[in-house]
């Protein structure tokens, strides 16, 4: 998208007709210069909303509606509300909002159906690409002594998140301060997306995961990311495209960045039934997350200064130790055992999923996402995401053995409800259904989904029988590689898009005739991400709440593009079942 596009937007944003109130005219009188109440409600609107920046774009909106004294009086009332009440009523707080955020219309990206490309690109082009992915993630590592992963904001918002997910969030969020940023970022989301401004802080794109071109991105480090770093340096060095000078930077990167999953990000917890348990945090504590100086502070100012344990970071840090031949201790504690008491049963989805925003899934036998701290904090409630459950599967795969599963009644009886909860979700077609993940799009479940098929056939066939005597995991196969072959790889794709369609082709066993329009996608836009390395910055995963906020890097595509070309060429060449 170019210069003119957003010239052309911020234009119509600095001189659009004004028609009603503006958020600031609604906001300012109560939280710029507050006399009491709640301080951090009012330090989020200076910080988040009120900042010179974004307040030329969006004074001149206003909302008719809001010319009616009656709502708007309404409106102000619930952010008083908000703002002094020791003990508020959210669900009250949410409803004139939610009357607002029913006005705005929000769709998913629909890429146009394109024709397939007549040849896939040669084996010489693959490996070249490869080693440009590889090289751009040691030469990261080697400058930043990490490799850095980037989170955005898109203040318009995520298109699943409406005026029924709005309220059920506000309610079921545990922390105050997110409760706050939720509430005022989705009141600031009605006057954006009726407004020129839309177009600035949402511009259209090719494909399905989304650039991340905002002008403010934050860097940071956390064990979730060095994880797949170390997946990604595992598949660079497997390829024997690596010099030997590359090989032993990867290794040595691989061993630093299970170090940091295992050493630096462990926190100890309590299972539910009160016995210690080491698990892995979802941001390690400062200085580790390696913020600048400016957005640890604004980080704080947001309300996103408590962070806790997570079942996915968990899960895959440990996965990735794995890989790499780790041999400590902390490995040898059986996850499932404390997973158990995260899994959801039917009809006792409460307090799991305090926060059931995709709840036109089944969540039975689902593993919900947040783990308590020590002192028992879980600021963001607790939701449920189908991916992350694919890797509890996967870790466990790996793990096996030394977890003693199939000798163990219980902890195989955890593997087969979350085997359930997959199979249900492929033939209600939810996998494929945006709304029913969380933190992810349905292409990079795919992904996931044949990372975790990878590791489930690998074991031997007698394992194989044990854990999935149905066959969920054939017929979820089946269903994923529809999807994959006639909607994602059909369409429009950008390279991330066609990275996560290559590694379940590749992990699924897919003809080596599919990978043609996916590879030809990532050859073509090799050197794209200039300067900052051989491809752009996409989602990879999101939050919702409290607003859309994404998560990639230009490294991040040069990992995922590096495991989906490795695969690729593995199967072309023939060396085997990838």
């Amino acid at each position: 998208m170019g210069f003119q596009h957003f010239a052309g937007a911020a234009y119509r944003a600095l001189t659009v007709r004004k028609d009603g109130p503006s958020l600031y005219d609604v906001c300012d009188p109560l939280l710029a210069k507050p006399s009491g109440g709640d301080p951090h409600l009012a330090k989020f609107y200076r910080t988040a909303l009120g900042n010179p920046a974004l307040r030329p774009l969006l004074c001149r909106t206003g909302l008719m509606e809001l010319r009616d004294e009656s709502r708007l009086a309404g409106l102000r009332e619930a952010l008083i509300s908000a703002r002094d009440q020791a003990t508020p009523d959210w669900a009250a707080i949410g409803a004139p909002v939610v009357a607002l955020m029913d006005t705005i219309e929000l769709s998913h990206p629909r890429p146009k159906p394109v024709t397939a490309p007549g040849r896939a690109p040669d084996v010489p082009e693959i490996e070249q690409a490869i080693r440009a992915c590889g090289v751009h993630l040691l030469g990261s590592f080697r400058k930043n002594g990490f490799i850095p992963t980037y989170a955005a904001f898109n203040l318009l918002g995520d298109p699943d998140l409406r005026g029924r997910e709005f309220l059920m969030a506000l309610t079921g969020l545990n922390s105050r301060g997110y409760k706050n940023s939720t509430l005022l970022f989705n009141l600031a989301r009605v006057f954006i997306a009726r407004s020129p401004v839309r177009d600035l802080v949402n511009p259209p794109w090719k494909g399905i995961a989304e650039p991340m071109w905002e002008p403010v991105q934050i860097r940071h480090r956390s064990a979730y990311y060095d994880a797949f770093f170390t997946e990604a340096l595992l598949s660079f060095v497997e390829t024997g495209l690596a010099s030997s000078g590359e090989t032993a930077a990867a290794r040595g990167a691989i061993s630093a960045m299970v170090e940091f999953c295992l050493v630096t990000s462990r926190e100890q917890v309590r299972a539910q039934d009160g016995s210690p348990f080491d698990v892995v945090t979802a941001l390690a504590p400062l200085p580790h997350p390696r913020f600048s100086r400016f957005f640890a502070q604004i980080k704080q100012d947001l309300g996103f200064g408590v962070y806790v344990p997570d079942c996915d970071t968990t899960a895959c840090s440990f996965s990735a130790a794995t890989q790499a031949g780790s041999e400590d201790p902390m490995l040898d504690q059986p996850l499932l055992d404390f997973y158990a008491g995260y899994q959801v049963r039917e009809g006792a989805n409460e307090p799991k999923v305090t926060v059931p925003i995709n709840d036109n899934i089944d969540y039975e036998g689902g593993v919900a996402t947040w783990i308590d701290s020590f002192a028992g904090e879980r600021p963001f409630g607790n939701d449920l995401d189908p991916t992350l459950n694919l890797d509890i599967l996967e870790v466990s795969f790996r793990n096996l053995v030394r977890w003693k599963v199939l000798e163990t009644p219980a902890r195989l009886d955890t593997v087969h409800r979350i085997i359930s909860f997959q199979r249900r979700l492929a033939e209600s077609g939810a996998i494929a259904d945006p709304r029913s993940h969380i933190y992810y799009l349905p292409e990079l479940y795919c992904a996931y989904f044949g990372r975790c098929y990878a590791a489930f056939i690998a074991l031997p066939l007698a394992a194989q029988a044990l854990i999935d005597p149905g066959g969920a995991f054939a017929f979820i196969r089946a269903k994923v590689l529809a999807y994959v072959q006639t909607e994602l790889i059909a369409r429009e794709m950008n390279v991330f898009d066609a990275a996560l369609a290559l590694i379940a082709l590749g992990h699924l066993g897919a003809d080596v005739a599919t990978f043609t329009p996916a590879l030809h996608c990532i050859i073509a836009h090799t050197g794209e991400g200039g300067r900052r390395g051989p491809f752009r910055a996409y989602e990879w995963n999101k939050m919702k709440t409290p607003t859309r906020i994404l998560v990639g890097g230009p490294e991040v595509t040069s990992a995922f593009v590096l495991m989906g070309l490795a695969l690729a060429r593995r199967a072309m060449m023939g060396v085997g079942s990838a």
